[in-house]
Formats: C-alpha cells, sequence, structure tokens
C-alpha cells in the first residue's frame, strides 16, 4: 500500500497486481477504573487479513474499491489466565462464535476508499449485524489522511470530528468522541451531584515507512464515574492493532464504469449497508420473565425492609426487568403483588419511565376513587422525582386533572408534582414542548383564579418546584400578603432562586416585610423575608438597615436574628463580608443589640466533606414569646463540582397554641386559628404539606388521642441515579453502561405537647438505605463480559427539639443525631460465552462510620443538660 509524499496523496494508495497480507487483532477488556490489564475481563480476536486493490477510477488514483479477507480467526483472553479462570479454554473460534457466523466473518466485504475517507462499505445484507460491525471496525482502521488537519469522518463509531497530525514517517489520528453522532442515544440524570460523568479518548497512530503503511495502531478508552462516589467507577478499553507482514503477486483490477456496477459484477447479493455501526438487539436466553423476577425480590419491598440496603438493590433490579416488559407483563405484577409491597412496586413500575409502565400504571389507578390515595400519591411523587422525564408523563398528569378525581389531596399533589416536571423538562430544553406550555399557563393563572385558599397554596407550591423566571413577579405579590401561608411559600420559593433573577424590585417588597413597612406580619414570614435578604446579594445599607432593626422585634425574633447573623459570620456565607463591614459602625455593633436572650437559633454545619462531594446541613428554630415552637427548618445539601441539590427540607409550623397555656401571643399573631403542620422538600421537589391539626376542637381531640407516634411525610423508594448509554466502539464491538442509584426512604415527623408537664416535643426521624450500581458490558451475541461495581449504605438521622416552658426563660434542647453506619463496596467481573459456559469473580469491602451527634451552638449544649437534670 504506497503513500506518496505527503502532499501528494489524499489518502493511502494501492497497487494493482498486489496482494497485502496484514496480521490483524482487536481486544477489549473492561475493569473498574484503576484497574489493570491483568485482572481485566476481556477477550482478543486476532485474524489474518488479505487486502487487494479492486478497481481504480482511471481520471484519479485515490478512488479505489478495495477487498478485504478475513482468515485464520483465533479468540483469546485479553492476558494470560490459569486454566479454571479462562472461559475460553479448550475452545476455538468456530466453537465460540458457530459456523454460521464464523464462515460470515471469512467472507470477504469491500470499502470504497475516495482521498483516503470511507465512501461505501459493501457486505451481505444477510449476515448478523455483530459481524458487520467487527468488519467495519477493520475497514475503518484503512480511513487515513495524509496531512494535518481537523476533518468530519464517517466510520463505524458514526459521523465524528477527527484531528489529524501528519509527522514524518507518521500519521496520528485522534478522534474527538464528544462530537461523534450516533443512531444510539441514552438518557441521564438531569441532576449533576447525582450524575455520572464519562471521559473519553480515541487515538490511531499510522505508521509509514519506506511508501507503505506499515501498521496501523488504535486505542481507545471510555471511564465512567459516579459523581458523588469517584471510586464507583468502571472503564472500557478498545485496542486494535493491523501489521503489515509481506506483499505478494495478486489479481489484476477489474474494468468497470464505476463502483456500483464493479461491486455487482463480483456478486449480485453484495450490497452498501453503511459504514456505521447497526444497533445489535442482545438476546437474552433463559433470563427470568418479569413476574418470576417480582417474585424472587418481592420479600425485600415489604415495608419492614425498607430501611435494609436489600430494598433498593431489589428496586433497581426490577425497574431494570420493569424496562424490558410489555405492559401486560407490568400489569400482572401489580395485580399479584401483596397490599404491603404494592406501594413500592408502584415506585418500581413509575421510576422505570417507560411507554409500557406509564401505560400500565394509568389502567392500574382509579383517580375518581379516594380510597386508592396512599398509591394514588406514590405515583405522583415518583413522577416528581423522575430522573428523565418526557412531556408523555407531564401529559398523562395533565389528562388526570381534568378528570374527576375522588380526593382534594390528591388534586393538590397532583398540579404540586406538575410544577416538578415542568422545571426538569424546561432543563432538558423543552420548555417549548406543546403540553409545557399547557402546564405553565395553568400554573401561572393559577393563584388569582380562586379564592379557595388551599387551592391557591397548591398553585404557589406547584410554581415553586417550576422554579420558572415568570414566576418571581407573582411569588413577589403574594410576598405581601395578609395570608401568612401565601407569604410564607412566596418568599422560601423565591429563596430557591439565582441570586441574579432577584430584582430591585423583588428586594424592595422583601425588605418592605421584614421592616413592616406597610403592615405587620407574623414573626415566621418575617424570618423567611430576612433569609432572602441575606442570600441575595444584600447591599451595605440592607444589611445595615436589617441590623439596626435588631433589638426592636419580638423578643424571640431578637435572638433569631442575632443567632443568624452570627451563622452567616462563622459558616463564612457568601453575605459575610457586607456584614463584618457593617458591623464596623458601633450604631450597628454594640452589646444592648448582640446580647439578647432568647432560645430561637439558627446553625450550619458540615456532615460530611470529601473530594467527591460536600454535604452541609442548616438548622433553624423560632419561638414565639411564649416558649411554643413557630417554625423549625432543617436543610440538607449536596454539592458537587459547583453543582448544589437540595437533598432535604423539613419545615415544622405551628400557630395559635398561646391559649392552651394561657399565654400573649406576639404582635401580628393576636387571631391565628390553631394549627401545626410539617412540609417537605426533597431532592429540589417540594411535596404537598402534611397538617397534623387545624382548629381548636381538631388540636384538642388531637392531644388527647396523641400516641407519641411520628406521622409519615415521606416513605417510599427513589430512583436517584440514572444513567444509560450504548458506547460504540472503534473496533465495531459495543459496550453497554448502566448506572443506577436508589435510595429507600422514610421520613417521619411528629410534634406532641404535654399540659400537664409543660413540655413541648417536635421530631424528625429520617432513615434510608442507598445502592449505586454501575455495570458496563461488551455483549456480542457469542460472548459477554462485563464487570459490576456497586457501594451502599443504610443509615438514619434524627433530629429532637424539646422544650420546657413552665419558667420563663423556658429551655430548650435540640439534638441531631446520626447512628453509626455501613458503607460497602463489591466488584464483579464475569466473562460467559454463548454455549452456557461462565466465569465471575467478586471482590468486597465493608467500612464503619461511627455515629456522631452533630455539633450546634453551645449555648444548646448548655441548655440540653439543664433539661435532662430537671427531666430526672
Amino acid at each position: 500500500m504506497s503513500l506518496p509524499r505527503l502532499g501528494g496523496a489524499a489518502g493511502p494508495r494501492l497497487n494493482n497486481n498486489q496482494l497485502y497480507k496484514f496480521i490483524y487483532t482487536t481486544e477489549v477488556l473492561v475493569d473498574r477504573a484503576s484497574g489493570s490489564k491483568e485482572g481485566s475481563a476481556g477477550y482478543k480476536i486476532s485474524s489474518h487479513v488479505d487486502v487487494n486493490l479492486v478497481w481504480r477510477d482511471p481520471s484519479s488514483k485515490d478512488d479505489q474499491l478495495i477487498q478485504l479477507a478475513i482468515s485464520n480467526v483465533k479468540l483469546e483472553p485479553v492476558s494470560h489466565q490459569p486454566e479454571k479462570k479462562d472461559v475460553l479454554h479448550g475452545s476455538t473460534a468456530e466453537s465460540v462464535l458457530g459456523k454460521t457466523k464464523l464462515a460470515a466473518l471469512t467472507k470477504p466485504f469491500f470499502l470504497h476508499l475516495k482521498n483516503g475517507k470511507a465512501k461505501a462499505f459493501y457486505s451481505y445484507w444477510a449476515e448478523p449485524a455483530t459481524i458487520k460491525n467487527l468488519k467495519r471496525g477493520l475497514a475503518s482502521l484503512l480511513q487515513v489522511q495524509l496531512n494535518t488537519g481537523k476533518v468530519i469522518e464517517n466510520d463505524v463509531s458514526g459521523r465524528c470530528t477527527v484531528e489529524y497530525r501528519a509527522v514524518k514517517g507518521q500519521v496520528t489520528r485522534t478522534k474527538i468522541l464528544e462530537t461523534c453522532k450516533t443512531e444510539e442515544t441514552g438518557f441521564t440524570t438531569h441532576t449533576q451531584v447525582l450524575g455520572v460523568s464519562r471521559k473519553s479518548s480515541s487515538v490511531t497512530v499510522f505508521t509509514l515507512k519506506g511508501g507503505f503503511i506499515q501498521s496501523a495502531v488504535a486505542e481507545e478508552t471510555h471511564s465512567l464515574a459516579v459523581n458523588a462516589r469517584r471510586s464507583a467507577a468502571v472503564k472500557v478499553v478498545s485496542r486494535q492493532t493491523l501489521t503489515l507482514v509481506s506483499t505478494e503477486a495478486g489479481s489484476f483490477e477489474a474494468a468497470g464504469k464505476d463502483v456500483a456496477g464493479v461491486v455487482k459484477s463480483i456478486d449480485a447479493k453484495l450490497a452498501a449497508v453503511g459504514v456505521a455501526a447497526e444497533k445489535v438487539k442482545s438476546q437474552c436466553k433463559g433470563c427470568p420473565s418479569l413476574f418470576e423476577h417480582w417474585q424472587a425480590h418481592q420479600k425485600q419491598l415489604e415495608p419492614a425492609n425498607l430501611s435494609k440496603a436489600m430494598a433498593p438493590r431489589s428496586f433497581l433490579a426490577i425497574i431494570q426487568s420493569i424496562r424490558k416488559a410489555s405492559k401486560d407483563e407490568i400489569l400482572k405484577v401489580l395485580k399479584s403483588a401483596s397490599k404491603t409491597s404494592l406501594p413500592q412496586v408502584v415506585d418500581a413500575v413509575t421510576s422505570s419511565q417507560t411507554a409500557a409502565s406509564l401505560h400500565a400504571m394509568l389502567d392500574f389507578l382509579n383517580f375518581t376513587d379516594a380510597k386508592g390515595l396512599v398509591l394514588q400519591e406514590r405515583f405522583l411523587y415518583a413522577c416528581g422525582f423522575a430522573s428523565h422525564p418526557n412531556e408523555k408523563m407531564l401529559q398523562a398528569l395533565l389528562d388526570i386533572s381534568k378528570g374527576k378525581i375522588g380526593s382534594t389531596d390528591i388534586k393538590e399533589s397532583l398540579v404540586i408534582i406538575m410544577g416538578a416536571l415542568v422545571y426538569k423538562l424546561c432543563q432538558k430544553g423543552g420548555c417549548n414542548l406543546p403540553t409545557v406550555v399547557q402546564v405553565k399557563k395553568l400554573i401561572l393563572e393559577g393563584p388569582d383564579s380562586t379564592r379557595v385558599e388551599s387551592e391557591v397554596q397548591m398553585y404557589l407550591l406547584a410554581l415553586k418546584n417550576s422554579m420558572l423566571p415568570e414566576a418571581i413577579p407573582i411569588f413577589t405579590k403574594y410576598a405581601e400578603s395578609e395570608v401568612g401561608a401565601y407569604s410564607t411559600i412566596a418568599l422560601t420559593a423565591l429563596q430557591r432562586y439565582n441570586a441574579n433573577l432577584i430584582t430591585d424590585e423583588v428586594k424592595q417588597t422583601v425588605n418592605r416585610v421584614y421592616h413592616q413597612n406597610q403592615r405587620i406580619y407574623e414573626k415566621n414570614v418575617r424570618a423567611a423575608a430576612a433569609d432572602i435578604i441575606l442570600s441575595s446579594n444584600p447591599s451595605y445599607i440592607e444589611v445595615k438597615n436589617l441590623l439596626l432593626s435588631i433589638g426592636n422585634l419580638p423578643h424571640e425574633m431578637n435572638k433569631y436574628m442575632v443567632s443568624k447573623i452570627q451563622d452567616i459570620l462563622r459558616f463564612e456565607m457568601p453575605a459575610s463580608k457586607i456584614i463584618q463591614r457593617a458591623l464596623k459602625d458601633m450604631n450597628t455593633h454594640n452589646y444592648d443589640r448582640f446580647a439578647k436572650t432568647g432560645s430561637s437559633s439558627a446553625f450550619s454545619g458540615f456532615m460530611a466533606q470529601s473530594a467527591d462531594v460536600t454535604s452541609t446541613y442548616s438548622l433553624d428554630i423560632l419561638y414565639s414569646g411564649s416558649g411554643i415552637l413557630r417554625r423549625s427548618n432543617m436543610n440538607i445539601y449536596g454539592a458537587s463540582n459547583g453543582a448544589v441539590l437540595h437533598g432535604l427540607q423539613v419545615a415544622i409550623e405551628a400557630q395559635g397554641l398561646e391559649s392552651l397555656i394561657a399565654a400573649t401571643p406576639d404582635e401580628g399573631e393576636e387571631d391565628l386559628e390553631s394549627f401545626a403542620g410539617m412540609s417537605a422538600l426533597l431532592f429540589d421537589v417540594q411535596l404537598r404539606p402534611v397538617t397534623f391539626f387545624k382548629g381548636y376542637s381538631d388540636l384538642m381531640s388531637k392531644m388527647f388521642s396523641m400516641t407519641g407516634e411520628p406521622m409519615n411525610v415521606v416513605k417510599g423508594l427513589i430512583l436517584l441515579t440514572d444513567h444509560s448509554e450504548v458506547i460504540q466502539l472503534q473496533s465495531g464491538l459495543k459496550a453497554s453502561a448502566e448506572f443506577q442509584g436508589g435510595l429507600a426512604i422514610d421520613i417521619s415527623g411528629g410534634m406532641e405537647i404535654s399540659l400537664w408537664y409543660r413540655e413541648s416535643k417536635t421530631s424528625i426521624n429520617n432513615r434510608g438505605a442507598l445502592v449505586v450500581t454501575g455495570n458496563v458490558t461488551v455483549d456480542m451475541d457469542f460472548m459477554r463480559v462485563g464487570v459490576e461495581v456497586s457501594f451502599e449504605t443504610e443509615a438514619s438521622l434524627d433530629f429532637i427539639t424539646t422544650v420546657q416552658f413552665s419558667e420563663y426563660p423556658f429551655l430548650v434542647c435540640m439534638q441531631m443525631d446520626k447512628t453509626t453506619f455501613p458503607i460497602s463496596e463489591y466488584l464483579s467481573k464475569y466473562e460467559s460465552l454463548s454455549s452456557g459456559k461462565s466465569i465471575m469473580s467478586r471482590k468486597s469491602r465493608k467500612q464503619l462510620i461511627p455515629g456522631s451527634e452533630f455539633p450546634l451552638h453551645q449555648e444548646n449544649s448548655n441548655m440540653c443538660k439543664k433539661v435532662f437534670d430537671s427531666s430526672w
């Protein structure tokens, strides 16, 4: 294969009447990212390849039709293995591939090369796709450009941008893999903190000697890692080598006007089948059906196991099975599940996010039946947590909202969750999809379309989830509402937006609320307004006015604001610099202002810090002057590579309880109805708030029947990480990458008041188990190799506040405890042949993370000692 001087020819030219004899090997290996070749799973295919010129365009020497013929095929392990670990031991290419496939692989095929680029690839339609893809991988190695520069090329990987560097005797081809356009697309989680990152490279080095292609060596690597735990990472490496061993006399080129005519004259059955790889359907022989799979896993999904790692592990396994199942198969499982495991099955079916699973759920649930509330809400929440929702899911919810709904709670959850789907679809660039446009209109016009308080709240919560910039003026308007609940939702929603979107108009409104320029507001509304001022790049004058207000606020609110300012300074939040500047003024920073006593507090701290992810918590508690809890707000955030995820928020609010202890309500709170409730936000999705009691008579009946048992807020299984892609390798092989992370979660909260002991207790209990698995498989019909990395953990976090209001100042003790929890990591490698012979190796390691009580301020520790001393 002669190569004229660089610049003389566009690509390699073959000589007439010559047969070029090459040795070709292609190998693939899969392993964890840090693994070496020795311990990897994989195999090597080696063969002889004969190449000769069949036809050349008389008017262009760089327009050639080339025949390639593979022979003497061998299959071996990628590295030397002991006999019992070698799945290929004692086998031949024919025994592994089968007679038909081997015959197809050794049948000659043709490449039309023009100016060093593949114009067409000719083989037989009837050949198996895997065999054609291997041939395409070999043909793609003959595509080379002799000049330095960037071009777009079509090869087995698809249509890619390729960079050539030509140096004396050598050409290096670097494929820019992120530019490759292929037919097979996957999906990934929209949240980066929970997502998967891929790093890829593909380099081919051509060596030229004495005017011939001497060799072509290609190496391609793809590494995939879980962002939150980068040690959970896998890689696939593909190598190809083509080495010229000799040339000898060969057949003369054929006569003909064009390539198509020449090909037809050789064999009428040959066809231009395209150089890009074909999809390969992997046939699963002897795989269990969805129903069989479900039967094997159903015990693990019973409620008693929801805080154990077996629950999310089974949940992930069932999702994989549901994704391959038909609507009828899915319905069969839904109809056969026990009453106690059924909610978890609804989580799994909805999280699968296939057309069949969505239709099965819509057939199975009857939204006109108020008795089906638990399953209906589980379906809606699973939609809200969907990792890669599509327009069809949102359309299904919109259709349900237009029909008859038996439960008002479900109606509320439905609209709130539609807001979350709008946010996710807009994130993916689908803000102008017809259904998204319809739902945006519905929720943007919603708050002003009704006078029913619960409906206004529902629309505001849906807008809070949607994070639409168009909703900011609506929240700004409702921030100044006379209804405290509207103001609180509007203000907490504004806090979720990027500070750049908080305009001067919004800031003026929020400052008016905090400073009560136009009307008196409840303390928790003012506290929410203060949070926005301090987190939205405040100006010097805003901070100064806020500091000057301390001392003139209701008693407990003074203490809350002092604590908030101290927390921002201690934790070095963005506003800390401007606060420090304002505190240099003695009018703002004086003892009278900063020595306020009380029990309210604000505190932030680190839960976990690693190279991959940083997790922080914050705890804000505001009391009324009588010692009864007004607002408790607990937040957990995760941050990775600049992206932030609001993992959890549990807010408990109480009001109008002063009459119980014959206390005087604070200013602006004299006429509030007795109420206590809880609101949760989970993985950026606001859920429907839960009411503990509403109204005096409800309060009294609940107080006498209070068992101290916490009320369930969220329970279920959530698909957190969801990444699926097909990686087309240049060798013609395909790697399938699947990463899934499942969380079993159980959050409950409660509030007890004992008039006898003049003590109140609020508790938030969080139980969870997390499993993340990453799997990369190279599956040719004749042989399958793969690696799976996974990690799992089980943890619990309790937050308890005890208040004794028998005397003033009352005693408050906050406790935030995490138990000792294990983290287990697993690595499995497997190789199997279509004959059924298989080999698997498995390693694991486990570490214990000690439990601890999270630190809060020193004042709290002192108070806890008093509380527990006095209760003995």
